[in-house]
């Protein structure tokens, strides 16, 4: 048994979100001692340019992300890259600050390795967050912004927070992922139509440069997730994040009637979209699998169903800190195995 899971039943007896300001705190602390850090980055590190990718004009030393909800409010992106980590997406970032939905609101569903949350968008608002990022980007990793509309946003009202999102971190960011699928803000997800989706990427790309991704919901109908492809893709975004959290609460066996599951239990259903994304995607668009990664088979697997990039969160908190390290060497006895001299090569194999 690792360490980290060794002493993982006392963090567990946390509160969830205690134990996440535990963490914060603790990268924070880090962050005020470089030589922590360089000790870290030296033993995550994987450098070998059989990971390496350039995607969409931006440069990946390998292919795991950390999923936005980790660093909501950018505290901790140079400990979080010391992890090993290629890119962080942060956020969900909304336009004012806001507090969330009330407390308790994450919950560990520890037996299935999964997580339910609730959170509602809690973060300290566009300003803040923007100031915060000025002060390091351009960073050493590509760095997303997962944007939402605020809590208190009337749906008619809603593209003028994404836009305000786009035009604040234009220039403080490698890409954005639009977040229309989280299931703890009211109405979010009835902005999952084409009509929608539709105008809000061409608007976005009028204020936006770089890269632009849609994230989607595990919920919709499979057709329905094709179809909103289509239109995103159409209209200008680079790809596809698949995907949010599930508000399927068969998963579990005692579920909270409120929030998304994330985790293990998200495996099958993230890992079935993929495969049909993959397939439309293929050479024509950048696809990110999200949801239920623990190791490197499950990473493997997803990249070769046509993900370029996948990104972990519950593996993180289950797994601990050096699940990156872990998942990279693996992934490297994978490729190799398989005689793939590049990752890149093994995108989509299986389609």
């Amino acid at each position: 048994m690792s360490y980290y899971k060794s002493i993982r039943p006392y963090i567990f007896k946390l509160d969830c979100e205690k134990a996440h300001t535990l963490a914060n705190i603790m990268c924070q602390i880090a962050d005020f001692f470089p030589p922590i850090l360089s000790y870290l980055s030296k033993k995550t590190e994987v450098e070998n340019k059989t990971l390496t990718q350039n995607i969409d004009g931006m440069q990946f030393h390998n292919p795991i992300g950390l999923a936005a909800g980790f660093d909501k409010n950018a505290t901790m992106i140079r400990p979080l890259c010391a992890l090993g980590f290629s890119h962080l997406e942060l956020g969900a970032v909304t336009p004012q600050p806001q507090s969330g939905n009330p407390k308790p609101r994450v919950w560990r569903h520890i037996q299935e390795e999964s997580i339910q949350n609730a959170m509602g968008f809690n973060n300290e608002g566009s300003l803040t967050i923007s100031k915060r990022v000025q002060k390091l980007y351009p960073f050493a990793i590509p760095l997303g912004i997962n944007i939402g509309k605020n809590k208190t946003t009337p749906e008619a009202d809603a593209l003028n927070d994404y836009l305000k999102l786009a035009k604040d971190f234009a220039n403080l960011s490698n890409y954005l992922s639009i977040n229309i699928s989280s299931p703890n803000t009211p109405n979010l997800r009835a902005l999952q139509n084409k009509s929608f989706v539709k105008e809000l990427i061409v608007e976005l790309c009028k204020v936006y440069q770089k890269p632009i991704y849609l994230k989607l919901a595990p919920d919709l109908p499979m057709q329905d997730i094709l179809e909103l492809t289509d239109e995103a893709i159409n209209n200008g975004a680079k790809g596809i994040i698949a995907t949010n959290t599930t508000l399927d609460y068969s998963l579990v066996p005692n579920p909270k009637e409120i929030g998304g599951l994330s985790g293990a239990v998200l495996k099958q259903k993230s890992l079935e979209i993929t495969k049909e994304l993959g397939k439309i995607l293929k050479n024509k668009a950048t696809l990110i699998s999200v949801g239920g990664i623990f190791n490197a088979k499950d990473a493997y697997e997803r990249i070769l169903y046509g993900a370029s990039l996948v990104q972990i969160y519950t593996a993180f908190i289950y797994e601990g800190p050096f699940v990156v390290q872990t998942i990279n060497q693996e992934l490297l006895s994978l490729l190799q195995q398989d005689g793939f001299d590049n990752i890149a090569l093994a995108v989509g194999a299986k389609l």
